[in-house]
């Protein structure tokens, strides 16, 4: 299984902070650089989206979790950090190339657990 946070993951930390153009979040290097070789803005959108949310908004900390379902279908998971579902979504189709990526929002920040 390829996991986008082996490839990305060495991040310890961030230098800049990327602000997403339609709201007050921020992104970091590993998420952007992510974003950027992988054609992944998508993914961005998507967890940002689910910020309107209110059980997703009352967490101030977020695990998302995107993984590989079937050839290009994928389901994505967010859970409170200690396993407990927050909300899901299935994506029927995806170039993503990895199998799976991790990716934390600790009070509007994307970032991938190795910056924590």
């Amino acid at each position: 299984m390829r996991n986008a946070n082996d490839f990305f993951g060495s991040h310890n930390g961030t230098v800049h902070y990327f602000r997403h153009t339609l709201s007050h979040f921020l992104y970091t290097d590993a998420v952007n650089e992510l974003a950027t070789e992988c054609g992944a803005y998508w993914l961005i959108d998507l967890i940002i989206s689910h910020q309107c949310n209110p059980l997703v908004m009352a967490e101030s900390f977020q695990v998302w979790q995107l993984k590989r379902v079937e050839k290009n279908a994928f389901y994505i998971l967010c859970t409170d950090g200690n396993d407990n579902k927050v909300t899901s979504q299935d994506i029927p189709y995806s170039d993503f190339p990895f199998d799976t990526v991790t990716i934390w929002c600790i009070d509007g920040i994307l970032l991938f657990p190795s910056e924590y």
